[in-house]
């Protein structure tokens, strides 16, 4: 059954029970079975085999898997940091200070939407980071978490997408130069074709431009009005009924004499860490791969998840110290705390962690069941003029990278797809095609609750799952829609700049009429709203 219609039930039916019963691990859990059974077409004895392997494969693949178990304890890390930052009075501390800079609410949204810009680096570092530094000013000004999940994920894999020096873009050359590799028909290098597709990634400046938008107004609509609503009208944050990742569950001592550097340092350490680890496992890489170094080798061949694990692990090392040599010792004896704040630190992100988990499991076996092939090849053998194929890449990425929770994978399918197709029919619309593929890959991450990019954001951000997904839903499609218009033109006219005015006039359009209807539909927000 693999490669076939049947290949796409396992991630439909997780997607459709995840919006129905709004249980995660139930319709991820109920996905990985079904993966199974038609893996194993329907042995039972053969389907438990392919479960376990889904399930243990995510930690073992012939040896120690080290990706998915240094992301994995990164997150843990992150959970624990929290943990001692919050003991130490270093969150209340730093709400405190960023609170009497950040008058208004404006500010606080500005806030994490600027750092998702500036930290481009890698889009799990962005979440998790980003997330611990903007939630702790965020609360003070009563934004709801999902307003900050949505700010973190909507600056997370878009900007990675159009950033050369990134983990993305890394990744992104070196795939585009397998598939210009002996193609005479171009005369432009890897990286020249990745500039020359930013412009044309008309997803992301949709989405950017709509983050921005609901950062500098009040406006919010769908599912984020009543979000937003409840946290400035009953300062509820999150719905206290559901599973958040990352919220500790135990009460600590307030500590009196925490410092805004307890907050600040131990984030500094683990970013400067991080990106110290990247850049040294880069160059190492590429001086044993290529005998040279320079920032594109670097970034292709550095070791994201250990650079984290080596971040975190710092970040809690410092986090711990400045705890221990805290002035006040006379509070509470601090001895008493650490094993409590371990505890505490790893509970709070067992959600995110589980959640990850069968995502990976339901991944792994959506691949077995070459389901991206399947959806590729719909396309391949479709009878499509060649000037709508940019608008047909994209939509067809998006479904990709929804159905199977992963935006590399889609990648990694479609964009050689893309280049195959488009250099023997229409070489003019190879880069087009290249970029729509991006953006659709991007637009299809953020919708599905099954990817990780996703429950990194929600877990940054401390935002139940479901709410971050239900929440971002409608600005992605509502940006998915002008991009496919815009790719529409593009391929028609063949006119990038036609394709950017079309974007632009319909983002135009569609803020002019939200903000007329918001004005009739939602009650103003006073702006001075902090603590």
């Amino acid at each position: 059954m693999s490669g076939t219609i049947f290949s796409i039930l396992p991630p439909l039916i997780a997607i459709v029970m995840v919006l129905i019963t709004k249980r995660v691990l139930l319709s991820l859990g109920t996905g990985i079975i079904a993966g199974a059974l038609i893996v194993a077409s329907f042995s039972p004895l053969e389907s438990l085999k392919a479960f376990w392997t889904a399930l243990t494969i995510t930690f073992w693949d012939g040896g120690l898997n080290t990706y998915n178990i240094f992301i994995t304890l990164f997150v843990i890390l992150l959970g624990v940091l929290t943990a001692f930052v919050s003991l130490s009075g270093g969150s209340r501390a730093f709400a405190e200070w960023a609170t009497k800079r950040i008058r208004t609410r404006r500010g606080a949204r500005l806030l994490p939407v600027f750092l998702g810009i500036l930290i481009f680096v890698d889009d799990y570092f962005n979440a998790l980071a980003v997330g611990q530094i903007a939630r702790p000013v965020t609360d003070s000004h009563r934004i709801s978490r999902a307003k900050l999940a949505y700010f973190i994920d909507s600056t997370s894999a878009p900007v990675c997408a159009i950033a050369p020096i990134s983990s993305w873009g890394a990744y992104l050359i070196g795939v585009i130069g397998t598939i210009l590799a002996g193609a005479s028909v171009v005369s432009y290098s890897a990286l020249e074709a990745f500039l020359l597709m930013i412009p044309m990634n008309f997803y992301v400046f949709a989405t950017l431009v709509f983050v921005f938008f609901a950062a500098l107004t009040n406006f919010d609509f769908g599912e984020m009005r009543k979000h937003e609503r409840r946290a400035v009208e009953e300062g509820e944050l999150f719905d206290p009924n559901k599973e958040v990742p990352g919220e500790l569950k135990e009460e600590f001592p307030v500590h009196n004499n925490g410092r805004v550097i307890d907050l600040i340092l131990p984030i500094v350490t683990l970013v400067a860490v991080t990106f110290g680890g990247m850049m040294l496992s880069g160059y190492r890489g590429s001086m044993s791969e290529y005998g040279r170094a320079d920032i594109w080798t670097i970034f292709e061949m550095t070791d994201v998840p250990l650079a984290l694990l080596s971040g975190g692990l710092s970040g809690v090392a410092v986090a711990l110290i400045l705890f221990l040599t805290q002035p006040g010792k006379g509070e509470f004896r601090k001895s008493e705390f650490i094993a409590p704040a371990f505890i505490s630190g790893i509970k709070a992100m067992m959600p995110a962690v589980s959640i990850l988990i069968l995502a990976w499991a339901l991944t792994y076996l959506i691949g077995e069941l070459e389901t991206g092939a399947f959806l590729s090849g719909v396309v391949e053998r479709a009878n499509i003029p060649a000037e709508l194929l940019p608008a047909l890449m994209f939509v067809l990425a998006g479904i990709m990278a929804f159905s199977t929770g992963t935006s590399w994978g889609s990648f990694g399918i479609l964009l050689p797809i893309a280049g195959e197709v488009m250099l023997n029919a229409a070489p003019e619309m190879l880069i087009a095609s290249l970029a729509a593929v991006l953006g659709g890959a991007v637009f299809g991450d953020h919708c599905s609750p099954i990817s990780d990019s996703t429950i990194m954001s929600s877990t940054g951000a401390g935002s139940n799952h479901i709410d971050h997904v239900a929440t971002q839903l409608p600005y992605a499609l509502v940006s998915a829609a002008i991009a496919a218009v815009g790719y529409v033109v593009l391929g028609l006219t063949d006119s990038l700049a036609l394709g950017l005015v079309t974007v632009a006039l319909l983002l135009a359009a569609v803020i002019t009429f939200w903000m007329m209807k918001g004005r009739a539909a939602t009650p103003a927000v006073h702006e001075h709203t902090g603590n």
